[in-house]
């Protein structure tokens, strides 16, 4: 690598390192990931190509391919930050109560499912004091629909001992507002759940630009 591109990443490195990410634009901050992967490739044209950070870290693999010089190390690299952001959000939320981490439990979701290009169905399951105990992804399907099964979806709360259940579902279209079809399936459920003392707390859809609430919407 040649002296002056050396020197620039050792700068970066330094500011971060005294002034932490806030301050750094998502070029950069994805140079920083990239350091031995991509060691002398612009990464703001990646930005350009993808639309932010974020999106570069969670693009299909296929799409990556696409780029000039990304390669299976490029695509591993990110890959890793994407699972370990994943863990991350994760780890803030199971183990605890549903309520009090609730943003947490937004953000969570958000990294999970909000960028995937095909609609994912995913269980909350809360024990009896709400603390999250499980969490599980019942199905994926295509671009606007993944199919969901009411009796298995109460047959793994009966057997995670979960007295109450948070649905989670994305919108690959961009717009998290309720269908026809959500109303009825969440409202299918609920009715299976409360026969057997299972409550719904609420059910989120997600996308890219943020979510919408069953409960806040009086839909549950």
């Amino acid at each position: 690598m040649d002296a002056p591109h050396t020197g620039h990443r050792g700068r970066l490195r330094e500011r971060f390192v005294k002034g932490g990410a806030e301050a750094m634009p998502d070029y950069e901050m994805l140079e920083l990931v990239l350091f031995a992967a991509l060691p002398r490739r612009d990464t703001k044209a990646l930005i350009a190509r993808f639309g932010s950070f974020a999106e570069v870290i969670a693009a299909k693999r296929e799409r990556l391919k696409e780029f000039p010089g990304v390669g299976e190390a490029v695509i591993s690299q990110l890959k890793i930050v994407e699972a370990a952001a994943q863990r991350l959000a994760r780890g803030m939320v199971m183990g605890r109560p549903a309520l009090s981490s609730w943003a947490a439990l937004l953000d969570y979701c958000m990294a999970a499912m909000a960028r995937s290009q095909n609609e994912e169905f995913r269980v909350l399951f809360q024990d009896r004091k709400n603390v999250l105990v499980a969490d599980e992804v019942q199905s994926r399907g295509t671009v606007d629909h993944a199919p969901v099964y009411p009796r298995e979806i109460v047959r793994r709360a009966l057997e995670h001992g979960a007295s109450a259940i948070i649905l989670v579902h994305n919108h690959p279209s961009g717009d998290p507002t309720p269908s026809r079809a959500d109303i009825d399936m969440t409202r299918e459920i609920a009715a299976a759940a409360k026969a057997l003392k299972i409550a719904v707390h609420d059910h989120l859809v997600i996308d890219r630009g943020g979510h919408a609430s069953f409960k806040s919407l009086g839909l549950l």
